[in-house]
């Protein structure tokens, strides 16, 4: 009897360490890679899934590091997305002003980060585009909004298909008289085109620009390539894009 015991205290031993080095032997689940997933759903940006998902991620990615320089400037680039395509006023206000809050945390993790001035920039852009150019020059948002986008030119003028110096053409353009500069607008664009000659969104720009310039014929240059371009270097960019042109593009027939 006692033999028989000792047997089966040797064989439960046995199998409680045989199940301990087992549990100890499994691999540690890999870490989420937020910053891939978010940039994976950029590309399909405009599809609501995908929306949902983003905003998904976004909570997870900060709920995971709420300090994560790489999942703040990418949510800040998502937020002035939406607000971007916003037409109603209050609403593209509070979201372009969460875009702008998630850039300054991202400053605030990485001072010198280029993509947190960069979309920095953009958000005031959007907030300033919302609350009206006068208004916003009068709470001093155009000094802030040059600061910042000065300093993504001055590193690379050409990024996001010359996002920095399309920016700033339209910044040129979109300034009260007597300091807009429609010169300095076109300079820009220029520029812009000589990095990216694809994105439709600074044809857009310098059609417009163009247009109030007096220059019909190049405007209506720039607006056809805005409408026929190929945009599959970004379809949502290039279906927000196209939507916009429209209107401009009747308007010089």
């Amino acid at each position: 009897m006692l033999r028989l015991l000792l047997a089966a205290a040797l064989v439960c031993s046995t199998l409680a360490f045989a199940q301990d080095a087992g549990e100890a032997a499994a691999p540690a689940a890999a870490p989420v890679d937020y910053a891939a997933r978010l940039d994976e759903l950029w590309k399909t940006r405009d599809d609501p899934a995908t929306i949902k998902a983003t905003n998904e991620t976004i909570t997870d990615a900060l709920t995971a590091n709420a300090s994560s320089y790489d999942a703040l400037w990418r949510a800040a680039r998502f937020r002035w997305w939406t607000a971007d395509g916003m037409p109603n006023d209050t609403k593209r206000r509070s979201t372009a002003k969460a875009a702008w809050e998630y850039a300054d945390r991202a400053l605030r993790s990485k001072s010198d980060g280029f993509e947190g001035h960069y979309y920095k920039a953009l958000s005031i852009g959007a907030y300033s585009q919302a609350v009206g150019v006068l208004t916003a020059l009068s709470e001093g948002l155009e000094g802030q909004f040059n600061e910042n986008l000065d300093l993504a030119i001055k590193q690379n003028g050409c990024y996001d298909r010359a996002g920095p110096y399309r920016a700033k053409g339209r910044y040129y353009f979109e300034l009260p008289w007597p300091k807009r500069d429609l010169d300095k607008s076109k300079e820009m664009f220029d520029k812009a085109l000589k990095c990216s000659p694809e994105a439709l969104r600074t044809q857009y720009f310098l059609a417009d620009t163009l247009n109030k310039d007096g220059d019909k014929k190049k405007a209506k240059e720039a607006i056809d390539k805005a409408l026929n371009g190929d945009g599959s270097y970004d379809p949502p960019e290039a279906r927000r894009v196209k939507a916009w042109a429209k209107p401009l593009a009747e308007e010089l027939k």
